[in-house]
């Protein structure tokens, strides 16, 4: 049977070098190699060219394959990478299944891409292990481990996307705390306003929507599916009722005013369910209300499922690029059948770039509790929203899945947390000096064994807490294993050692 680590090194050698191929079709290819019980690099390089051939029904990718392989395990090859080069490492020299690129990818690609070192359970080397790290990616490491049975659903990239999220905003609270950095944060601004959230190690975070995101294969029960559509009709019946006593009468939803130099905004928002019905609520709104036909601006934009797709239109109504902003917030999150008017009092004092940031504040107020209700969080995939890029770049949202929102990238994160966690630094007279590809392993190494102790503390009370309590629990877990630095600035950044036994010490007591 071919391990994790096998199947990783197969997809790594086929997608990258001369005679590439897309993930999609590497994948495919260690199927038919397992298929003819070749599992491995060294397994195909022991195989002869016709037995390869046959397996893969291409004679020049199989003489291409055999060759990489061989050269991948000759001693002392320096053209080719070995079989034991770490996974950051090599994708610092070529774009790889384990590099994210930039270029569009499927679902499937995207969670291969990501994938890290295998767990470690072994409890006797997790006993003896002693990692050296900051406090940083051991954040990440436990967010990660906890996100497994609190958020089981979500896809690896999300849980890397949301650990960052909570690294980020943990890094924030401990520089203000020190005197790195002063004034409110992103979300304190209210960036993050009206945005679903989720709570990770205590930590509130904002989060997108990830609509259509579907990584995962098909039931194979047809029992089980029917259960889960059941149970996903139940809820939305139950989402729907909330949501019509939350409309009440009218069916608008109206956020808070916002009021910056003299302009006010504020917006409302309603279910829609056709373009006819848009305009015709639009109409019924500003006839019943004078106070909107004397505001300055009325911007609007509305969505909705059509027989080929999504039929949507905005209007600025004097506010240029303002119908486009709010549209492309509902184009980013993904939401339809809605219809969201924003209102403007002119102050006389141009706001400038501050405009899109208010008009986006006070839409999502509105839509905050139709999300809330409609289950926008569920099961989807999450992203995590950096909300302090969203701040610095302070421009308008111009739509796509994240393309206008700013995302704690999980590549980065993967990058961040397999470089993190290397070894206690030698003695001052030890003279044996690593690699740089051996330090790579070693790092790796390091995080699968981590990963692993941090699999059995979680796993262990998973059973007898809630996922709420056991979020609760968690930074505290972190704090008793998280390495000792200096106190203050000085220790801002620093490192120490994390002894494994102290994290399978926390464990359920049987």
């Amino acid at each position: 049977m071919a391990t994790q680590k096998d199947v990783q090194d197969l997809l790594r050698l086929l997608t990258a070098g001369r005679n590439k191929v897309s993930m999609m079709a590497a994948m495919g290819r260690v199927k038919s190699l397992q298929a003819a019980n070749l599992r491995s690099i060294s397994q195909i390089a022991d195989s002869d060219l016709p037995t390869l051939t046959t397996a893969i029904s291409d004679e020049k990718a199989a003489k291409a394959l055999l060759s990489a392989c061989k050269a991948t395990l000759k001693p002392g090859s320096s053209s080719k990478r070995p079989a034991t080069e770490s996974l950051s490492s090599f994708s610092k020299k070529q774009k790889s299944a384990y590099e994210l690129s930039n270029e569009p990818q499927t679902p499937a690609e995207l969670e291969a891409s990501l994938a890290l070192p295998e767990l470690i359970n072994d409890e006797e080397r997790l006993k003896e292990a002693v990692i050296y790290t900051n406090r940083a990616p051991l954040v990440l490491a436990f967010a990660m481990g906890l996100l497994s049975y609190t958020m089981p659903e979500q896809p690896l990239s999300s849980k890397l996307s949301l650990g960052q999220a909570v690294v980020s905003l943990n890094s924030r609270s401990k520089a203000v705390s020190l005197g790195l950095q002063s004034g409110k944060g992103a979300d304190e601004e209210g960036w993050g306003k009206g945005q679903p959230k989720v709570r990770v190690m205590g930590r509130e975070v904002s989060v997108l929507k990830r609509s259509g995101y579907e990584w995962r294969e098909a039931p194979e029960e047809k029992k089980e599916q029917g259960e889960e559509e059941s149970t996903q009709e139940t809820a939305r019946a139950s989402s729907s009722a909330e949501l019509s006593k939350i409309e009440g009468t009218s069916g608008w939803t109206v956020s808070a005013s916002v009021t910056s130099k003299k302009s006010t905004f504020v917006a409302r928002s309603i279910t829609v369910t056709s373009p006819f019905e848009a305009r015709s609520k639009l109409q019924k709104l500003m006839a019943s209300n004078a106070e909107l036909r004397e505001a300055s601006h009325n911007i609007t934009a509305w969505r909705v499922s059509g027989d080929h797709g999504v039929i949507e239109d905005s209007n600025d109504d004097g506010e240029s690029s303002g119908g486009r902003h709010i549209l492309g917030l509902m184009q980013a999150d993904n939401i339809v059948n809605v219809l969201i008017v924003v209102t403007r009092w002119y102050g006389g004092i141009m706001l400038g770039p501050d405009r899109w940031r208010i008009m986006s504040q006070v839409s999502r107020d509105a839509l905050s509790q139709r999300l809330r209700v409609a289950g926008v969080v569920g099961q989807e995939a999450l992203w995590g929203l950096d909300l302090e890029a969203m701040r610095k770049t302070d421009a308008p949202v111009t739509g796509g899945t994240a393309g206008g929102m700013p995302i704690h990238q999980p590549g980065s994160a993967r990058s961040y947390i397999l470089k993190a966690f290397g070894s206690p630094p030698p003695a001052a007279d030890s003279k044996k000096k690593k690699s740089g590809a051996a330090l790579d392993r070693e790092r790796e190494e390091n995080l699968g064994l981590l990963l692993g102790a941090l699999d059995l503390l979680f796993s262990s009370w998973a059973d007898h807490l809630s996922p709420e309590e056991l979020d609760r629990r968690a930074w505290s877990w972190y704090v008793q294993v998280r390495p000792d630095v200096e106190s203050g600035v000085a220790g801002w950044g620093g490192k120490g050692e994390v002894k494994l036994i102290d994290i399978l010490n926390l464990r359920r007591k049987s």
